[in-house]
């Protein structure tokens, strides 16, 4: 009988724990009939931008809940020896200009070698304008202007 008690107790102490993680229904994680739906952790908008503006290059990885999208190496069109990787950091939920940041890394070939080599000062700056100006047109689009 005490066993029993003990574990009523128990299995009460963990249902009172499991009801207190879930949000409220009001939560935008849940959607209808409590279901929980998992969203991207940065703003959307610059999200699918960003695709948009770098889908030429060869994506290494895109974590849509941590806003990082980084690109494989692309060679430069028109020098062959000459290539270019982009990592893209999104670090907020809201369509501003300091929530992105691009990184813009250049190699050039020197013989056989790869070697480190700094991109045009005004790269990334331009790509980061390219992203903004595509995120407002896509925030503007949803709104249906």
């Amino acid at each position: 009988m005490r066993i029993t008690r003990n574990l009523g107790f128990i299995t009460l102490a963990l249902l009172a724990s499991a009801c207190a993680q879930v949000p409220p229904v009001d939560s935008p994680a849940v959607g209808v009939r409590g279901v929980q739906h998992k969203t991207v952790g940065v703003n959307s908008y610059l999200w699918h931008a960003a695709l948009d503006t770098i889908s030429f290059l060869p994506l290494a990885s895109a974590d849509p809940f941590g806003g990082v999208i980084m690109s494989e190496w692309h060679d430069v069109p028109g020098r062959s020896n000459e290539r270019v990787k982009v990592i893209i950091y999104i670090t907020d939920r809201a369509l501003r200009a300091d929530a992105i940041k691009v990184v813009v890394f250049r190699q050039t070939r020197t013989g056989s070698e790869w070697q480190p080599s700094a991109p045009e000062p005004d790269t990334s700056r331009k790509i980061e304008g390219a992203i903004l100006t595509r995120a407002r047109e896509l925030r503007l689009a949803a709104m249906g202007q």
